[in-house]
């Protein structure tokens, strides 16, 4: 269960989850267990939402997992982590106040149709990370070898 650090990003998470589409990445929204309002799911395998989830691991200096040059995806004005796990993909919104956490399982593809149905109300829902409004930068390139 997500836990966000403020009653503010609690506040936003549950917007965002109140306003969630009824349908992500094709498949009809559902109940979460346990029920939660920081926690949206759609189909079966369920894609799954969780909002106020602390940041990821690998973007934190010092963290064995810690990685740089981890991938990204810019779409529909949300910067996103992509992690791929054994049954999908876990996808993070980074340039936002709170992080959102986006599971999509191998059974859907492509599975970033899920972040372009979700984009527009996180953009509403989450305010960025450094207090201005609009879309996300876009991640920066990789340097040249």
């Amino acid at each position: 269960m997500p836990k966000p650090a403020s009653a503010k990003a609690a506040e936003e998470c549950a917007q965002l989850t109140k306003d969630a589409p009824a349908t992500v990445g094709g498949q009809k929204r559902r109940s979460t267990s346990p029920s939660s309002p920081l926690t949206a799911a759609w189909g079966d395998p369920a894609i799954t939402l969780r909002c106020g989830v602390p940041e990821p691991g690998i973007l934190v200096p010092g963290n064995p997992g810690y990685d740089p040059e981890a991938d990204e995806a810019y779409l529909n004005g949300v910067a996103w982590l992509i992690q791929q796990t054994a049954s999908g993909y876990t996808f993070t919104a980074v340039q936002r106040a709170v992080f959102v956490e986006v599971d999509v399982p191998n059974a859907y593809t492509p599975q970033t149709n899920a972040l372009i149905d979700l984009g527009s109300d996180l953009l509403t829902a989450i305010p960025r990370n450094d207090g201005k409004p609009g879309p996300d930068d876009l991640p920066l390139a990789s340097p040249s070898p």
